[in-house]
């Protein structure tokens, strides 16, 4: 396994675990509970955020780049079926 796939792989797990502290922090039934998920899911999306952050800067990770026309459609798509 090289690096490419070993980064790729702890960005999937981390997005994992964002999913699962944020269910857990919906579903919580006490503040304190509650604060232990939202501190986890802060956490976690942090390191999500700087694995994603390391693989853009080695190339590993491209975000395709989306048109200003299609953005434009969207908004007045979703803005039209809000009224």
């Amino acid at each position: 396994m090289d690096d490419k796939n070993l980064m790729q792989n702890l960005l999937f797990l981390e997005k994992g675990c964002c999913d699962l502290y944020l269910h857990g922090a919906v579903e919580s039934s006490t503040q304190n509970v509650l604060g232990a998920f939202n501190s986890a899911l802060d956490d976690s999306l942090s390191m999500q955020d700087e694995i994603y952050s390391k693989m853009t800067n080695k190339g590993w990770y491209n975000v395709a780049q989306v048109e200003q026309q299609k953005i434009d459609q969207l908004r007045q798509q979703y803005s039209a079926s809000q009224g």
